[in-house]
């Protein structure tokens, strides 16, 4: 279901948004090492987005949601993700040990990517209807725990002394393990929303 970028008026305005925000973000971030580590993934899909938008294009409600994901991302990545002052307010708010910023994207994760893995399981490889709820939860599961091991070897090959700014750790020795478990309950939300407007939409 290819449609011109030229034609679709969601996608101009929503990549310039992000174009916008990520000039934005570029300037003076909190530490410029650490801002590029965050941005290479960044770079990587945000060019496979690209290169595959003639093969396979999302809809315009993926799309935003990745542009949503995207701009939580870029918001830590200026800051550090230990550093945000959004974090930093929550934390006061209601009074916690930590800066949760890191947290809440994560939960973001696996809230807002699954609608667009899920999308694309069942276009692009014929998942059935039944079956994509359970695979779509363990593709961001997987994806989730992938990107954690990854992130550890990235920041120990690239810069070991940024690792615990690029980590986001705050002295927490299962962060890891907990960024993914909030992954994978923003998943079951997801799933869950989904399912549930689908079951509505059959019974009507």
């Amino acid at each position: 279901m290819y449609h011109r970028l030229r034609d679709n008026r969601f996608l101009q305005w929503l990549l310039l948004w992000l174009i916008g925000l990520w000039i934005v973000t570029a300037i003076e971030p909190f530490d410029r090492r650490d801002w590029l580590l965050e941005n290479l993934l960044v770079f990587i899909y945000g060019a496979l987005l690209v290169v595959s938008y003639r093969r396979f294009t999302f809809s315009n409600l993926s799309y935003g949601l990745f542009g949503l994901f995207l701009s939580l991302h870029l918001v830590g990545a200026h800051y550090t993700y230990s550093e945000t002052p959004f974090g930093f307010w929550l934390q006061d708010l209601m009074d916690l040990s930590r800066n949760h910023y890191d947290r809440i994207v994560h939960f973001a994760f696996g809230l807002l990517l699954a609608y667009p893995l899920r999308e694309l399981l069942t276009r692009a490889a014929g998942v059935k209807r039944e079956w994509s709820y359970l695979l779509t939860t363990v593709t961001v599961l997987g994806f989730s725990g992938f990107y954690e091991a990854l992130e550890g070897i990235v920041a120990v090959i690239v810069s070991p002394e940024l690792g615990a700014a690029y980590l986001g750790t705050q002295g927490d020795e299962w962060d890891a393990q907990k960024d993914t478990a909030l992954a994978f309950a923003g998943c079951i939300v997801a799933m869950a929303v989904i399912w549930s407007l689908e079951r509505r939409t059959r019974v009507r």
